[in-house]
């Protein structure tokens, strides 16, 4: 079943968040609209506004407003999407040449930055002041995600503890927030917000452990990237982490370099695959999903918890 026909009851409201979103990029640049447009065009699974709307339903729902949350969230993640690329000097993403990769890094690093700003303008919409501090504070620990991850790179020695504080910062957060904003646009309860954002965190943790799965047990076509792109770009991910309990695969693992060819990054990926370490990877996500699950047991029972609760089962049993 594809994700999508999990929530399809959203259809009209995610065509309604679609088309904000090209509105949102529009530029008096061409340059700035050609290249948002770009990243735009690229696809993903939109999942942070899905989970905005979702935890909308909480309160009282209208999706004129609660449209700007959901738009403004996509925003933050797309922006971080073009500064990551320009970090990894990543030529594809979904298939497509990186921004970076179709114009150059001065490009990317600045139509990151515009759609970051226009994610602001349209949180303005919502007025509730705990909102702003909520998504001031998410864009703090995001930006320090990624100094960690530019200073981790090829740094073997790093603690697991490391590795989560780093998914938190970089994926985790963003969804747990757009859980609770959504909430908080519709004037949800502060408890339902609350459970909502613990119910996101753990479920971007779970997504962001099964997305370094993938990276080393998916083919280049389902990635729409080479395999093992974040092993060779020095991204010291969990299977990694956990591999690196053989003494023989950590010996060849920290040989692995910028310059190292695709021949040693297949064998190195072999290797990994040859430890028990891709099955501990999975079981780590299951607790997150399983944490993400008991936080659903405490709020209402109704067809928005029955999806929220499919959607999560999805994200750990996907396989691209």
């Amino acid at each position: 079943m594809k994700l999508n026909r999990l929530y399809s009851f959203l259809k009209a409201d995610i065509e309604e968040i679609e088309k904000e979103l090209e509105v949102a990029i529009q530029s008096d640049s061409s340059l700035l609209q050609e290249a948002s447009l770009h990243l735009l065009q690229a696809g993903g699974k939109r999942i942070r506004p899905v989970f905005v709307l979702l935890s909308a339903k909480y309160g009282v729902y209208d999706i004129n407003v609660v449209k700007h949350a959901a738009v403004s969230l996509e925003l933050m993640h797309m922006a971080s999407l073009v500064h990551d690329d320009v970090i990894d000097d990543a030529e594809l993403r979904r298939g497509k040449p990186t921004i970076k990769a179709q114009w150059d890094n001065r490009v990317a690093m600045y139509t990151g930055d515009y759609i970051f700003a226009r994610a602001l303008e349209y949180m303005t919409h919502i007025r509730v002041p705990e909102a702003h501090r909520i998504l001031s504070h998410t864009l703090v620990e995001l930006c320090k995600g990624e100094i960690a991850q530019i200073q981790d790179k090829y740094r073997y020695d790093q603690h697991l503890r490391d590795y989560l504080l780093r998914i938190k910062r970089k994926t985790a957060l963003l969804i747990a927030v757009s859980c609770q904003l959504g909430a908080i646009s519709s004037g949800a309860p502060e408890e339902v917000h609350k459970r909502l954002f613990n119910f996101g965190y753990n479920v971007g943790m779970s997504y962001q452990i099964i997305d370094d799965i993938l990276d080393l047990t998916s083919t280049e076509e389902e990635l729409g990237k080479p395999a093992g792109s974040d092993l060779w770009q020095g991204n010291i991910t969990l299977p990694v982490l956990y591999a690196m309990d053989d003494p023989e695969v950590k010996e060849k693992i920290i040989r692995v370099r910028e310059e190292s060819s695709l021949g040693e990054i297949q064998a190195v990926i072999e290797a990994i695959r040859g430890t028990d370490a891709i099955e501990r990877s999975y079981a780590l996500s299951k607790r997150y999903l399983d944490r993400a699950l008991e936080d659903l047991d405490h709020l209402p029972a109704n067809k928005v918890k029955r999806t929220l609760k499919n959607i999560a089962n999805y994200i750990g049993k996907r396989k691209y």
